[in-house]
């Protein structure tokens, strides 16, 4: 609206609305329902007609809970062929790194088969992400191991020990699948990327010293993770050392390495480190089965029948003694599973120019292991090197893993006994070679030099877990980063602002030394949020820039377009400033709060107080009507 004065027309002051349309019950159902209800479901498309009937409803909501009933009806030819070729290549990875990681677990090398047969098609059906290749990582395995085998050792209670990680992997998928469901998934982003990259290197370290156990050929070693016990246990069995394992390794290791380095030096060759896992184990097969090598003191893998998972519903142990055991470890492995896996998700999508929801991703991750658990599958993810091949193999829907499981289900009924001569140390060169991969130094540095902070956090989640045990790293590191976001909310920001000559801003007069700062008039900008852990220093910090201003100010203003929420001690924080600075003759004046804020200081009379003609649309729109009324009363007074 414009009014027209002196023969010319003059903008009306635009009035900030305070308060929220509906109720408060409205207003609660709207954000229980942004919080654990789906938000697209029910959001009219384009193409949809005006009324919505409740079949069209249930149906938009089966197909965001079960994705393959999106892209199913769309899939045709040109798809499978890219996706048949992508399964194929990961298969190829698949069969070494699951005996491998099995291996890692301490269980039997065919259940880290089993784990890649199964999962992957329930992923396939709930799955979102067109990357994701479904199955074991070695920092979960690691960890499964570690935590569990430190009650039930593998060694004399083999089976007892499986039943428990079969159970566990049950519990974690319930777990997963309960935070996608209430849409919690905001709770795996306290698993920062600092976080997870002092993790993964500390855990890579763990693991490339726990395989010399198969590299020197040791029968007996240590089920503990921290390094001193580690390199006492490697010390106290030197009589157990063999050369020949050891030698045996060297050799499979320079082939890993080479063909990593040719593949970097030459991009078309990308697929030889997809290929070089198996080659170790095919020519380690060989090799051990040509030479006896059990004879020479060079141990193998063993029997492995052939056969598809068995189920394993009745073996699942929820005996009382081990529940709060199972508990603490489904609770953690479910969190590094996640974080892995939706990291994974995430940053392939977005080479894509894709996006990938998170809450989705653990409703699938949850249900695969859930149904993994129940035919004999130990905790599965997404895991970085699958899910890499997969991507530049070139996977365009999660059909890929339906091929990689059926595979790994060829392997399970035919080839399954011909891995058997496999040697350990094959298993321990392909897990040393795949780990030094997880040690990101470079990505440490940039910590280093982007935040200081970010760095320490990294650094406790690294020794943490090579010098205690993976629970200690990871929750040293978490733990630094919740302090940090909570220091954050205790001393929000807040900056004095100025003019930016020229133009219509206000920024920070430190940023920007050359703003205009007005006589009488302090703008300070209030960050987000007001809370009671942040009212004390809010109060103290605009009682001090009150202090020590120079002139008698006449105006104070807030700026508060920064300030997403506030609570009662926050507005009891505002209530004290204005009594302070009305004994000074000092008048307050609010711009832009957020219709959240403002309804609240509305509701709690604050508006009131100070008057809702002090309540602004914009900072330049306040220090116009002050210094309007300051002239005003200059000339009054005159």
């Amino acid at each position: 609206m414009a009014t027209l004065v002196a023969g010319r027309y003059v903008l009306d002051r635009m009035e900030v609305n305070l308060s929220r349309k509906g109720s408060f019950f409205t207003s609660l159902r709207e954000d229980l329902r942004e919080t654990f209800l789906p938000e697209d479901p029910f959001r009219r498309r384009p193409d949809e007609a005006e009324c919505h009937h409740y079949s069209s409803r249930s149906t938009l909501m089966l197909t965001y809970l079960v994705p393959i009933l999106k892209w199913g009806p769309k899939y045709n030819l040109a798809k499978f062929q890219c996706d048949l070729l992508a399964g194929f290549t990961v298969a190829v990875l698949a069969v070494p790194q699951g005996i491998s990681y099995a291996r890692l677990a301490y269980l039997h090398p065919v259940i880290g088969l089993y784990s890649s047969f199964i999962p992957p098609l329930i992923y396939a059906i709930f799955g979102s992400s067109t990357n994701v290749a479904v199955g074991n990582t070695a920092a979960v395995s690691l960890f499964l191991a570690s935590d569990i085998g430190a009650e039930v050792s593998p060694v004399d209670h083999p089976e007892l020990y499986t039943h428990l990680l079969f159970t566990a992997a049950f519990f974690t998928g319930l777990f997963q699948a309960a935070l996608g469901i209430f849409r919690l998934g905001i709770l795996v982003e306290f698993f920062s990327h600092s976080t997870i990259t002092g993790f993964m290197g500390g855990t890579a370290i763990i693991v490339i010293m726990q395989q010399l156990k198969g590299m020197l050929g040791l029968k007996h070693f240590t089920t503990n993770t921290d390094l001193v016990s580690i390199m006492r246990s490697i010390n106290s069995h030197r009589h157990e050392w063999r050369w020949e394992s050891a030698a045996l390794g060297t050799c499979l290791i320079t082939i890993l390495l080479l063909n990593s380095h040719v593949s970097t030096k030459l991009r078309r060759l990308f697929w030889l480190p997809v290929l070089a896992p198996l080659l170790v184990v095919v020519l380690g097969g060989l090799f051990a089965y040509v030479v006896h090598a059990e004879e020479h003191g060079i141990l193998t893998v063993g029997t492995l029948n052939k056969g598809l998972n068995p189920l394993s519903v009745s073996l699942l142990n929820f005996e009382s003694k081990y529940f709060k055991l199972l508990l603490k470890s489904a609770f953690i492995s479910g969190f590094l599973a996640l974080s892995e896996g939706i990291a994974v998700g995430r940053s392939l999508a977005a080479m894509k120019n894709e996006q990938i929801d998170g809450n989705k991703e653990m409703i699938a991750f949850g249900l695969m292991n859930v149904v993994g658990a129940c035919f004999s599958c130990y905790l599965t993810t997404g895991p970085f090197s699958k899910s890499a091949v997969n991507f530049h193999a070139g996977s365009k829907t999660p059909f890929s893993n339906v091929v990689m499981s059926l595979a790994i289900m060829v392997v399970l009924l035919f080839l399954a006994p011909l891995f058997q001569y496999t040697p350990l140390v094959a298993l321990s060169a392909i897990i040393m070679v795949a780990m030094l991969r997880l040690i990101d130094y470079q990505k440490a540095l940039r910590l280093w030099k982007v935040d200081k902070f970010d760095f320490l956090v990294c650094i406790a989640a690294f020794f943490g877990v090579i010098m205690f045990s993976m629970t200690v790293g990871l929750l040293a590191s978490v733990g630094l980063s919740t302090l940090r976001a909570l220091l954050s909310v205790a001393r929000p920001s807040i900056c004095r602002v100025g003019n930016i000559a020229g133009t219509e801003m206000h920024c920070d007069v430190q940023q920007y030394p050359n703003s205009i700062s007005y006589p009488d008039i302090l703008i300070l900008k209030l960050g987000s949020p007001i809370y009671f852990a942040s009212s004390g220093y809010l109060r103290e910090r605009i009682m001090r820039w009150i202090e020590e201003e120079e002139t008698v100010l006449q105006y104070l203003i807030l700026d508060m377009s920064g300030v997403t929420s506030i609570d009662s001690d926050g507005i009891g924080m505002l209530v004290e400033v204005h009594k302070h600075v009305e004994r000074r003759g000092i008048k307050i004046v609010l711009t832009n709060p957020r219709i959240g804020v403002g309804e609240k200081l509305k509701v709690s009379k604050y508006i009131d107080l100070i008057g809702k003609e002090r309540v602004f649309l914009s900072v330049k729109e306040a220090v116009d009507v002050c210094r309007d009324n300051m002239q005003q009363y200059s000339k009054e007074a005159v």
